[in-house]
């Protein structure tokens, strides 16, 4: 049993590093995820870290240092948000081509112009597809556990991982945080062992430019095309499931806390109403769903926790019953509507499931979305009092 102490999400998520012996930190100041980089810092100064904290001008710079430090076998780490994450958007491709096993913690918040420092997940959604592992959390606790099994699905694949959680909400609001003992982590997390050896006497050429066509090695090996790289990381997504649940298992074996699933669901036995989103916001649609049950509701909660690879099956399964479908969004696709409904409705419309949803995009550079709005919106979307064309923008007085 590990000590239980009263911290930010930010913190949390310095800690979850610290656990994990990380050996390279890189990153730079932007807010909210500025207490991350901050909180580390302490750590190696105070000597209660053994690491390299390497400061940067930027946080492309930051992305590059973890690149070249995970190159040659290290373990490294970020974090940043919006703007940051944006001007990483270069090296995040170049990570997870490069097929590299680094974590990032992201505060989500809203991208500019116009300026916002306030939440949404703008950020994240728009670097859906380069290549990253995409997890979302709601609360304190499961940033720090999502951090330890991070490196743990990350190391095994090869895949890197952005951990997400929502700024301001999340990074910046203190509760109690289990904080498990340095020898269970150890026990469940072993020290990386990099999947390119590299050696001084052995010289090689790493990531050389690739041709449309496989060509011979300087052994006379025939290597994968661009393509065939290509594929071979969406492979990878694609099989991730089993690895992920693996180390969610044994995680629950060791610590206690069950993340055995891809998707959070509440009161969902036989709901015929779903109100879906990911993150925090999944705590509010609990509340929600309560109110909902108390009026003669069937209304439930599903959260997806991880985005990327897509839990399309597992999206089914928990949604193969539901009537109406209420995706609240805190992102847009611009011109068309919320990502996730635009992915929900793929992985349901796949499957030949044909529910009613409706999409709701809400918190926008942190505007606020409580309980009560979550409630009206969905029952105001089952009983078809604000059919839309494209999605629903919620709480937009101008």
């Amino acid at each position: 049993m590990g000590m239980v102490k009263i911290l930010n999400g930010s913190e949390a998520a310095a800690t979850g590093a610290r656990l994990c012996r990380v050996q390279v930190v890189a990153a730079y100041p932007i807010t909210p995820q500025s207490k991350i980089p901050e909180t580390l810092a302490k750590y190696v100064e105070t000597g209660q870290m053994q690491a390299e904290f390497i400061r940067v001008e930027s946080e492309h710079s930051a992305l590059t240092v973890c690149i070249s430090a995970s190159t040659v076998g290290a373990r490294a780490f970020t974090a940043t948000a919006a703007n940051g994450l944006a001007y990483m958007h270069e090296q995040l491709h170049w990570a997870a081509g490069a097929r590299l096993p680094i974590v990032l913690a992201l505060a989500n918040r809203g991208l500019g112009a116009p300026w916002t420092i306030f939440n949404d997940m703008q950020d994240s959604i728009s670097q859906r597809d380069t290549g990253w592992m995409q997890v979302y959390c709601r609360d304190n606790q499961e940033i720090l556990d999502s951090i330890i099994m991070a490196y743990r699905i990350a190391e095994q694949i090869h895949v890197p991982m952005m951990v997400c959680f929502d700024g301001f909400v999340l990074s910046h609001t203190s509760m109690p945080v289990e904080i498990p003992e340095q020898s269970e982590v150890d026990r469940y997390l072993p020290p990386y062992e990099p999947h390119i050896p590299i050696h001084g006497s052995e010289p090689i050429n790493v990531n050389p430019v690739m041709l449309a066509e496989p060509r011979a090695n300087a052994q006379g090996e025939l290597c994968p095309s661009y393509m065939g790289f290509r594929l071979r990381l969406q492979e990878a997504l694609q099989d991730a499931g089993e690895t992920i649940l693996t180390a969610a298992e044994e995680f629950y074996q060791v610590f206690g806390r069950d993340y055995r699933h891809f998707v959070w669901e509440y009161r969902n036995d036989d709901a015929e109403i779903v109100l879906l989103t990911m993150g925090s916001l999944a705590n509010e649609a609990a509340l929600a769903v309560d109110i909902l049950r108390d009026r003669g509701c069937r209304a439930a909660v599903v959260a997806l926790r991880l985005f990327r690879p897509f839990p399309a099956e597992e999206l089914r399964r928990a949604l193969e019953n539901a009537k109406h479908v209420v995706v609240f969004d805190k992102n847009v696709s611009y011109g068309l509507e919320g990502a996730t409904c635009t992915e929900t409705k793929a992985a349901l419309f796949d499957g030949g499931l044909h529910p009613v949803v409706t999409n709701y995009i809400v918190g926008l550079g942190g505007k606020n979305v409580d309980v009560a709005d979550l409630t009206e919106a969905t029952l105001q979307a089952v009983q078809g009092k604000n059919r839309s064309d494209g999605p629903i923008w919620l709480g937009v007085a101008v």
